[in-house]
């Protein structure tokens, strides 16, 4: 319970102070912006720099581009007269004819006679004889999209293929907005220029507008004159009929000898009238003999039968039974999907639209016979005026006859006349308006010479290079961080490996000057006296000759974490290890049993790294027994422990003759369990040195002997994953950890990555409690 108490105190620590905010909030995002600002700033500022230097040095080379631009209106307005003169319609500009007139403001015709008209070919700017990226860029691109060839070397007008794509490609033209106006622009690298060029497109479509109508008017001028002098003569050639005819039947305009005609144009017009009714008579008859061979008795719907006519549609009858008829068809869809249609009751009402629509039937036979009946006496009454007119007919002179001959004649003569009046009225207007040609098109804002360059835009580059440049930085200052895959922070520790960061312990750097403590000659024999642990390592110094020091406190805090955690006995033994050599577990093994020893509790250092005593080397270096030959008995503990005579620390060496084979088997014997009981009975602290856990299994062998391990890290170089792996393949040192140490912590550095442990170890802090790092 304690150590779970601790584990989560060091936790909330660790996180709380770190995110003063609430877990996931703004304070986390905000946190994390300023660590990564420390950390990449360098690299954003260097990235965003750069890209501003790319910018200035393409703003620097590359030309200015001046923008002409002229508003051009569609639909001019036209007088009333000249609109009443038009032989052509004039159309409506909607959107289609709008994007028509834009590609015709855009076409190699305009593109010719504008290059033409201001001699471009012979222009620099367009022959390519000024180098430029766009120009350079324009010909990469022509070459990519179609390769030179000798065929295309020229065109209409000796203009080349680059010249007229270069002139398309500076040219613009918009609607603006919703209007009928266009707006052209085009680009140069004169003013003057490019506000030249623009007028002169404008100029050039309108002249184009122009020349386009100008020939649509005569060529239907061309044709009404050719029509005209088909009409004239055949109006002439019907009139000069007429007066023959009336010299061959000798025929007065008083009428010489007439007929009756008052009677045989009341007879013409009771005939047409006779006509008409029997015409109407038979067009009903046969309506309703269509319906009735369309509409069989053995059908159930209603067909066409309701169709018949003006006669039907006031039939009351069939209006009534054909109301009934669809309220029964809609009752019968009703129920039909709620019943089904094999229910009783649609079924009946089936029957009953059956029966409907027999009625329906009979009363059209009523109607088609009445229709008969009509038909019958429409015809006997024309035959009857026919008759009438006939015996008119056959009383009159032949003159009358001849009359209505003239009469066909002279209607047909009049025909003609007015056709004819009718094309030269046309005729004239065309002609009068090839003399006043009006285009539908004006310009109504001239091009003038731009003031400020439009391309390239010094601020908007500048702006963009700069985004660009920190986005940039931003990014690969996040790929650093994503590819730095080692351990910087206590958080990172304790999210990696669940395990409570229990200390930072700064980088140890040797002081200037060292006053070791005075030991006496050792003799030969190697006495108990003369065993006495070396104080010349900068472990020593720092731990015993700065107890004031970070690093000193440090330590003090992996001492603390120790006593707090519960274990089967007072007198503990705590095991030292590390994933990978060279991470300081050594130096945290010694300083640890030097504060320990400095408090007056008597600890022993036991080096267990048989295969490299680093620590032996340190600390005893002229050792010639240690623990292996204590387990195997050819030595006693009291003939190889040192002491050091200030702090009464007590160190068990390890001493390597030669190659160790089998390691694990010496730390897993019972002697080795021996040794340790012993050693628990007779110290307050046994710290042991233990090998790395990657490269050798030594350290698993040492779990029945360990009551806690701490595990040591190096700041900056140990790499999460490999220290996951080896935690992961050692699942009973991992139960056993009380927690990590982050060793050769550069605590300058540690304000990039962990603003609360910066500020933990300012110096402004530590001073005011007395502490220092000088001796």
């Amino acid at each position: 319970m304690l150590q779970s108490n601790m584990l989560q105190t060091d936790r909330t620590r660790g996180t709380s102070s770190s995110e003063p905010a609430a877990e996931g909030g703004i304070g986390e995002l905000v946190n994390f912006a300023l660590g990564f600002l420390r950390r990449q700033y360098l690299v954003v500022l260097f990235t965003a720099a750069l890209a501003l230097a790319v910018c200035a040095v393409y703003l620097r080379i590359t030309p200015p581009t001046y923008t002409g631009q002229v508003q051009v209106l569609l639909g001019n307005p036209k007088a009333q007269f000249v609109q009443q003169q038009s032989l052509l319609a004039e159309p409506a500009f909607d959107l289609n004819q709008i994007e028509t007139q834009l590609q015709i403001l855009k076409s190699r015709a305009i593109a010719i006679s504008v290059i033409n008209q201001l001699k471009l070919a012979d222009d620099p700017d367009f022959n390519g004889s000024m180098p430029s990226f766009s120009s350079l860029w324009q010909r990469l691109r022509g070459w990519i999209s179609s390769p030179p060839k000798a065929s295309r070397t020229a065109t209409t007008g000796q203009l080349s293929e680059g010249l007229i794509t270069a002139f398309q490609d500076r040219l613009t033209a918009n609607r603006v907005s919703f209007s009928s106006v266009i707006e052209i622009n085009f680009n140069s690298r004169s003013a003057a220029r490019a506000a030249e060029i623009a007028n002169a497109i404008a100029n050039a479509y309108i002249t184009d507008q122009l020349n386009a109508k100008f020939e649509a008017n005569r060529s239907a001028t061309a044709w009404l004159q050719e029509r005209l002098r088909d009409l004239g003569d055949q109006a002439l050639t019907a009139e000069r009929a007429v007066n023959a005819y009336r010299s061959q039947n000798n025929i007065m305009s008083s009428g010489g000898k007439p007929i009756d005609e008052q009677q045989v144009t009341d007879l013409n017009g009771r005939i047409v009238a006779a006509r008409a009714q029997t015409s109407d008579a038979q067009a009903r008859l046969n309506r309703y003999e269509a319906i009735l061979r369309a509409n069989s008795a053995n059908s159930s719907a209603i067909g066409t039968l309701d169709s018949g006519g003006s006669d039907a549609l006031t039939n009351p009858i069939i209006n009534n039974l054909r109301q009934q008829y669809l309220e029964l068809a809609r009752r019968e869809n009703e129920w039909s999907a709620r019943f089904g249609r094999d229910h009783l009751a649609v079924i009946n009402l089936r029957t009953r639209m059956r029966d409907l629509r027999t009625s329906i039937l009979d009363e059209v036979r009523r109607l088609a016979e009445s229709a008969r009946s009509d038909f019958e006496v429409s015809k006997q009454r024309q035959q009857e005026i026919e008759k009438q007119l006939a015996e008119a007919v056959s009383v009159s002179r032949t003159t009358n006859t001849a009359e209505i001959t003239l009469r066909e004649l002279e209607s047909r003569a009049k025909g003609y006349r007015s056709l004819y009046d009718t094309f030269l009225q046309r005729y004239m207007g065309s002609v009068q308006q090839e003399s006043f040609p009006i285009s539908e098109a004006r310009v109504i804002y001239p091009a003038l010479p731009p003031e400020s360059k439009s391309k390239p835009k010094t601020k908007l580059i500048l702006a963009l290079g700069l985004f660009g440049g920190v986005a940039l930085g931003v990014a690969l200052g996040l790929l650093r961080d994503v590819m730095d895959r080692v351990f910087r922070t206590s958080a990172q520790i304790e999210a990696a490996l669940q395990l409570p960061c229990l200390s930072l312990v700064p980088l140890l750097r040797a002081p200037k000057s060292q006053k070791p403590f005075p030991v006496a000659p050792r003799q030969p024999d190697e006495d108990l006296r003369q065993r006495t642990i070396s104080t010349r390592s900068a472990v020593h110094s720092t731990v015993i000759g700065m107890p004031l020091s970070r690093f000193a406190e440090a330590i003090r805090s992996v001492k603390l974490a120790i006593d707090l955690n519960p274990t089967k006995t007072s007198n503990k033994i705590i095991g030292i290890t590390s994933a990978l050599p060279n991470e300081g577990k050594t130096t945290i093994a010694a300083a640890l049993a030097q504060l320990i020893a400095h408090s007056g509790k008597s600890v022993i250092v036991v080096d267990c790294d048989l295969r490299n005593p680093s620590l032996s080397a340190s600390l005893a270096p002229d050792a010639a027994a240690g623990i292996v030959e204590v387990i195997y008995g050819t030595r006693t503990l009291d003939e190889t422990v040192w002491r050091d005579p200030k702090t009464n620390l007590t160190f068990l060496p390890a001493v390597r003759r030669g190659p160790l084979l089998h390691t694990s088997e010496i730390l897993s014997a019972d002697a080795t369990r021996k040794l340790f009981d012993r050693l628990r009975a007779s110290y307050d602290y046994i710290v042991v040195d233990l090998p790395p856990l990657t490269p050798v299994v030594d350290v698993r062998a040492t779990t029945p002997l360990i009551d806690c391990f701490i595990m040591v890290v190096e700041w900056g170089r140990t790499k999460i994953d490999v220290v996951q792996h080896a935690l992961h393949t050692a699942p009973n040192i991992y139960e056993c950890l009380i927690g990590t140490v982050l060793n050769k912590t550069d605590i300058k550095a540690m304000a990039r990555y962990d603003s609360y442990r910066s500020d933990y170890y300012s110096d402004n802090h530590y001073t005011h409690y007395g502490f220092s790092d000088s001796a």
